[in-house]
């Protein structure tokens, strides 16, 4: 499998996770896409430093051959699924109660109830 492939794989699950596994929909909120600029922002600058510098060297036979800031346009795509499921995840968990208001020391509520407290 290409690294193309890897990228389009990766979106496409991580918006079928987002849409209809967990159903929190955040694709589909302006907020969503008002902040995205800023994340690839950084990862353009992060990504163009380690590939600038050849710390990290892709096979030109795997990718498109696009790039952004040095690296391959496909690191969008893979941060794009990596940011959407994450925080999918996150949005989820919120929902269900899972450490609502956070107490220092105490742990998440989902970690008290596995521990039968």
């Amino acid at each position: 499998m290409t690294y193309t492939a890897a990228a389009v794989f990766g979106v496409l699950g991580a918006l079928t996770v987002d849409l209809w596994v967990l159903r929190t929909r955040l694709v589909t909120r302006a907020v969503f896409w008002a902040t995205y600029p800023i994340i690839i922002a950084f990862q353009l600058l992060s990504n163009g430093i380690l590939t600038g510098r050849r710390i990290v060297i892709y096979d030109p036979d795997a990718i498109v051959g696009l790039r952004l800031a040095h690296a391959p346009v496909e690191d969008l795509l893979f941060g794009f699924a990596m940011v959407l499921l994450t925080l999918s995840i996150w949005v989820w968990l919120g929902r269900r109660g899972v450490q609502r208001t956070p107490v220092a020391g105490e742990g998440s509520g989902l970690l008290r109830r596995l521990r039968g407290r």
